[in-house]
């Protein structure tokens, strides 16, 4: 497989998991009470969200790549 197909195909699949997750969660243990022996920790969800935008360009990228790869050869 050549680099610009790969690259085209990888875009793709990014672009169709931004548009179904909307956003990347993940989780943090933050400590609230630190007294001597006693820790106290609690954990949280924090999302980084992902615009639609991100998805549609990445998407319509990986087309032109693989569009552009076919007219080449």
């Amino acid at each position: 497989m050549r680099t610009n197909t790969l690259l085209a195909i990888i875009l793709i699949a990014l672009g169709i998991v931004a548009f179904a997750y909307q956003g990347i969660t993940y989780t943090t243990n933050e400590k609230v009470v630190n007294i001597g022996p006693l820790e106290v920790t609690a954990e949280k969800t924090k999302t980084l969200p992902l615009p639609p935008i991100v998805g549609a360009l990445a998407f319509v990228g990986g087309i032109v790549l693989l569009v552009a790869g076919k007219k080449k050869s």
